[in-house]
């Protein structure tokens, strides 16, 4: 039986796969592993019921799956504090920034609208280990939690979040945003209301597309995943710089004045460059995935900064993150965590912070990207192979060290078997598109050969 938690919580089609009796199941099962923690006890000794703070994304389906989750939650001997619809990363935060003992954020992310999914956080408002969501599984299986009477939980709506959260946001600002345009995409999503009030209230002009939710049209041809209304948006009014989430906001990539993307790598090299300039990256160093572009790792090289790879997935690099204590993280996608401000990936933080930056040294954005070449890369998907195999493959290796060979230091390979299929994802980056192109179709007909099912 495969496993209920993906990479990133449950997901599936809201009403079929992910479906109101679930989402109650789940809450149940939450409730009777999350609330054994030191914190839920101490709650207990004094009177209190555990609390649970419950967001969600504008998707229509997120009105009865929070119902669901609600009712199971309270019908666990919780007390929830319904924070409406925010984006993940403020959920995160305030579950931090009340001591609720844990908290369920209902999204899928940049995924289409009749998609939904519920991710769990712990205590402090950090992601839960896999043997945790295992363990919350399991549950479902089990005898849950059932109190009577005056030990149910109540549901309650959480009045101040998002001032809570806007209030954050803005505390963690080195500077105002004064003088600077920018066009906002919130891709009518969690974002549409927290985002442009912030950018506003940190003095930037903001101008908005993808801000109208109406339940039906998240990330639908806008966010950070369709980026050409938001470029067409920057050269129709002559802004500054555009700033694009993804439908729970935990996303952000940019557009230059010029209409050119602005990816997760490129933002961490502004950030961390200029972290290390006012003394707040921790050990001069970033900690970004395998799949990072070379031109990242030459930027961090040749300002002194020391880059750490991990697995692909924004839960190793905060791993990572934790394990060392260090400030700053992300992928190319767009998720960049600032562990002295956050817990998770926080899109309109990230996006405050590279404004702030283009406000503090009154550069464009296409001036701070600068400190980072981007070098031409592509991704090519062999399916139908047998991916476990590939590690012990000779004839493999000997083509993947002939392309590195070739490159030299002006390009790299990276093969990377599925978790989850019969694949294996070969990249390679190279001085100029053309080469990229050639060696990455060759190596993916090698793969095609010496792999067949």
């Amino acid at each position: 039986m495969p496993r209920l938690f993906g990479t990133d919580g449950v997901r599936g089609l809201a009403n079929r796969e992910l479906t109101a009796d679930l989402a109650l199941g789940l809450a149940q099962a939450a409730a009777a592993v999350l609330t054994k923690g030191h914190h839920a006890e101490e709650r207990r000794a004094s009177g209190r019921r555990p609390v649970a703070v419950v967001a969600r994304d504008p998707r229509i389906s997120g009105e009865f799956l929070t119902a669901a989750v609600s009712a199971g939650l309270a019908s666990s001997g919780v007390d929830v504090l319904d924070a409406g619809v925010l984006p993940t990363p403020a959920a995160a935060f305030l579950i931090a920034d009340i001591g609720a003992d844990f908290g369920v954020m209902l999204s899928a992310s940049h995924n289409p609208a009749p998609d939904n999914g519920i991710k769990f956080f712990a205590f402090g408002g950090t992601k839960l280990p896999d043997e945790v969501e295992d363990r919350i599984e399991a549950y479902l299986h089990k005898e849950v939690l059932l109190p009577t009477g005056g030990d149910v939980g109540r549901i309650r709506r959480f009045a101040d979040a998002e001032d809570r959260y806007v209030l954050h946001l803005l505390s963690t600002l080195p500077n105002r945003l004064d003088g600077v345009h920018v066009v906002l995409d919130c891709a009518h999503g969690a974002a549409s209301g927290v985002s442009p009030e912030v950018f506003t209230m940190a003095g930037a002009r903001v101008t908005l597309i993808g801000a109208d939710p109406d339940g039906m049209n998240i990330n639908d041809g806008v966010g950070s995943t369709h980026l050409d209304n938001l470029a067409k948006a920057v050269l129709e009014h002559g802004a500054d710089v555009g700033i694009a989430h993804d439908g729970d906001a935990d996303r952000c990539l940019a557009v230059d004045s010029a209409g050119n993307i602005i990816d997760g790598d490129q933002i961490m090299a502004i950030l961390a460059v200029s972290m290390k300039e006012r003394g707040h990256l921790t050990n001069d160093t970033l900690v970004a995935t395998v799949m990072s572009n070379l031109g990242l790792r030459k930027a961090m090289a040749a300002n002194g900064i020391t880059m750490i790879e991990t697995k692909v997935g924004d839960r190793y690099v905060l791993e990572e993150l934790n394990a060392d204590k260090l400030a700053l993280g992300g992928e190319q996608s767009g998720h960049v965590i600032m562990t002295e401000y956050a817990t998770t990936g926080d899109g309109v933080l990230t996006g405050l912070h590279l404004v702030a930056e283009m406000a503090r040294t009154g550069k464009s954005i296409a001036e701070l990207a600068s400190v980072m070449t981007v070098f031409p890369q592509i991704l090519v998907n062999v399916r139908g192979v047998d991916h476990t195999a590939m590690h012990g493959d000779e004839g493999i290796a000997d083509a993947v060290r002939a392309a590195e060979a070739e490159l030299g230091d002006t390009g790299r390979v990276l093969l990377r078997p599925s978790g989850t299929e019969p694949m294996v994802r070969v990249m390679v980056e190279a001085a100029d598109q053309a080469t990229a192109d050639r060696l990455a179709h060759a190596l993916a007909d090698v793969v095609r050969e010496r792999l067949p099912l």
